[in-house]
């Protein structure tokens, strides 16, 4: 037997401390990049998947928990510069502003080559922190319905405000809030770009949009027109219109509620929203949003379909829903959360609009319901 001990593998961290807006304290040991940051304290609970949450651009502004017991164990996939190849990756650079994880792996083995979760925190200058009952934090999070948090260690730098446009009005004394900025800037795509070469041309408003969505239309033999959250889309030529998700509240995106009321509900063509999405095009619709007191944040959300009562299990991020009362007369409940009957999809009655508050993509999720990208494509 080897008695010999890798020296290595024992070197002593250096401390970080997560700080609690209500009060409570965390220590544990500094991982990734040595920076001070803040954000809304969200959870992960899946076991794998953990390189497609932290570039999903869904969780900008925000502290990332992962529940489970170990989360780096087969590293991060190298990012290749053609965006469809890219798996592993749902957006071009981590857009947490940190991890906090039980247990983390510093190596890498995964099958495409790469590098380790740590060195790839550090390259971006993403901060986290280990060796914290994880699970109990995210019971704290369910429980407080609203919690933000500060990481920071002895000495650590300051985050960098110019990494993401909506960190340049942010207040080093204060929690970051994603909720109230308007984040659009920071996630969409800064000009067209087309991608694919298939048959049908669907226009993708980009509100932060996870690139599997993208991967799976092209897939099915469709041509993408990614467009800036703030273009006008009447000038647009398209077979269909797919709304994204992305971050933030749905009411704090500027004028893009109206130019999608008076650009895309003007027309027959088919609409498919998702999380963000279809809280956008709810509200353009006339319906409401509001903010839960829980937030769903996991791989394992079941959810109905009506009026079938289907089940399904479903992979969700999301703080906001549709108020069920303001569901407009000529649109109708498609699917509701088997735990606490939120509205998690929306269907209009005689015009091919869809829209659902999960993720039928979900590359690192169940994907129940990837036939809703089917059903889209079918429609256009």
């Amino acid at each position: 037997m080897n008695n010999n001990v890798n020296v290595t593998s024992v070197k002593c961290k250096k401390k970080a401390y997560l700080e609690l807006s209500n009060g409570i304290n965390f220590e544990g040991d500094a991982i990734g990049a040595d920076i001070s940051t803040s954000g809304e304290m969200v959870f992960n609970t899946g076991m794998l998947g953990y390189s497609e949450a932290m570039t999903d651009p869904s969780y900008l502004g925000q502290i990332l928990v992962f529940s489970f017991c170990s989360i780096g164990n087969y590293g991060i996939p190298l990012k290749n510069d053609n965006l469809l190849v890219s798996a592993g990756h749902e957006s071009s650079s981590i857009k947490t502003q940190g991890i906090i994880v039980s247990s983390i792996y510093n190596g890498c083995h995964h099958h495409d080559g790469g590098i380790s979760i740590e060195e790839w925190m550090i390259s971006q200058d993403v901060p986290g922190i280990s060796g914290i009952d994880t699970r109990y934090l995210v019971q704290m999070i369910r429980e407080s319905g609203n919690l933000w948090g500060r990481i920071y260690s002895e000495k650590a730098k300051p985050q960098n405000k110019n990494k993401f446009e909506f960190l340049k009005s942010f207040k080093n004394d204060e929690y970051i809030d994603p909720s109230r900025y308007n984040l659009m800037p920071s996630v969409s795509t800064k000009k067209k770009l087309v991608i694919g070469s298939g048959s049908k041309k669907i226009a993708i408003i980009d509100c932060g949009i996870k690139w599997n969505i993208i991967r799976m239309l092209v897939e099915r033999n469709c041509k993408i027109e990614l467009l800036p959250w703030n273009i006008d889309f009447s000038e647009i030529k398209c077979d269909g219109w797919l709304i994204s998700n992305g971050p933030g509240d749905p009411k704090n995106t500027g004028d893009l509620v109206k130019n999608i009321k008076k650009y895309i509900l003007s027309s027959n063509k088919p609409i498919l929203g998702i999380c963000l999405g279809h809280q956008l095009l709810s509200l353009a619709s006339g319906a409401k949003t509001k903010r839960l007191s829980h937030g769903h944040r996991s791989h394992n959300q079941p959810i109905f379909s009506l009026p079938e009562r289907n089940a399904y299990m479903s992979s969700q991020n999301h703080r906001y829903a549709v108020e069920k009362d303001s569901i407009q007369p000529d649109w109708e409940l498609w699917f509701e959360n088997a735990n606490d009957n939120s509205v998690e999809g929306l269907r209009h009655k005689t015009k091919p609009f869809i829209s659902v508050q999960f993720h039928p993509e979900a590359s690192s999720g169940p994907n129940d319901t990837s036939w809703i990208i089917d059903k889209f494509v079918a429609s256009l």
